[in-house]
């Protein structure tokens, strides 16, 4: 039967040998709280290939609560997912609950747990081996007590630490997610498309807004031209007909195409757009020649905004 360490005094020898492991992954730790994650350098946002690959592997069974964090939205996953190098599926093996000493930054209501796990499917990132050894922050019961994690599957979003085969820095203190094959399904799909060759490039701005009105009266078409973080091409066109409701679609090629779509909800596509467009045209972006096709320009983007819906999140992230 496995060993499993709670709230126990731990034997001094081991103690001794993980000190210094405790030690340099508390204080990494304590700097990407349950509330606000400072995310490490996002691989995904780079012009250049990244090196990692999604992998095929499946996994059963069920997991008991190890988080207090409400469920992740869409854009949850995604923001998690651009931070990590790597995503990961494991049981819990061992837990170790550390001393206040050993764990600074630990919000009120929660303990930090030494965790050592077994891999169950590797979705991104290096080799790491077939077992791993982290720390995460979980929610304490009633009596004070953290959660009997043994043999519980988890989804890990993290950082591999130099050096260290087989250790991981959670991308933020809580992002040990009890497992369950749709929010593996659903993360998959966030990696799947995040490593695409023509995957949506993240979007740094409002470049232009010209609304051209047509022959017909409110006949017209208007177009938003936008910067990108890796100089690729990402257009909005709106086109109005006589007699019709406003249509609009993306285009993330250099073509603007008149027959594009909106993206649909739950895409990267989405997420870049509903995540990131300004709330408003910027002054600067406004290249229509009269005031009546700036009113105009305004009105279409406020209708694509509105069509996008929010980009809800329930967790605190910053980049």
């Amino acid at each position: 039967m496995p060993f499993i360490m709670q709230d126990r005094a731990m034997p001094e020898p081991r103690r001794d040998r993980l000190a210094a492991l405790f030690g340099a992954l508390s204080l990494a730790l304590a700097n990407t709280s349950a509330a606000d994650a400072a995310m490490p350098q996002n691989p995904w946002n780079s012009a250049a290939p990244t090196p990692f690959e999604i992998t095929d592997s499946g996994q059963g069974g069920t997991a008991s609560d190890v988080s207090a964090t409400p469920v992740q939205t869409y854009a949850d996953l995604v923001d998690l997912a651009l931070a990590s190098r790597v995503v990961a599926t494991a049981t819990i093996r061992r837990q170790t609950r550390l001393k206040p000493d050993e764990a600074p930054g630990v919000a009120p209501g929660y303990a930090r747990l030494y965790i050592e796990a077994d891999m169950s499917a590797l979705l991104v990132g290096p080799e790491l081996g077939e077992s791993l050894r982290f720390l995460a922050d979980v929610p304490l019961d009633a009596k004070g007590k953290p959660p009997k994690l043994n043999k519980t599957q988890v989804l890990l979003f993290g950082t591999t630490v130099p050096n260290k085969p087989g250790e991981l820095l959670l991308v933020a203190s809580d992002t040990m997610f009890t497992w369950s094959p749709e929010l593996e399904n659903r993360v998959r799909a966030i990696l799947t498309e995040l490593v695409s060759p023509d995957a949506p490039p993240r979007i740094t701005g409002l470049r232009e807004a010209l609304h051209v009105p047509g022959n017909l009266v409110s006949e017209g078409e208007t177009q938003f031209f936008f910067a990108t973080d890796n100089g690729k091409p990402v257009s909005i066109s709106v086109l109005r007909r006589p007699g019709m409701a406003p249509h609009w679609g993306v285009s993330f090629s250099e073509i603007v195409d008149q027959s594009a779509t909106p993206p649909k909800p739950e895409t990267l596509a989405w997420y870049r757009l509903a995540c990131t467009l300004p709330s408003a045209i910027p002054d600067r972006a406004q290249i229509s020649t009269t005031a009546a096709d700036r009113r105009i320009a305004t009105e279409d983007y406020a209708m694509v905004l509105a069509s996008l819906g929010p980009c809800l999140r329930n967790r605190t992230v910053t980049h």
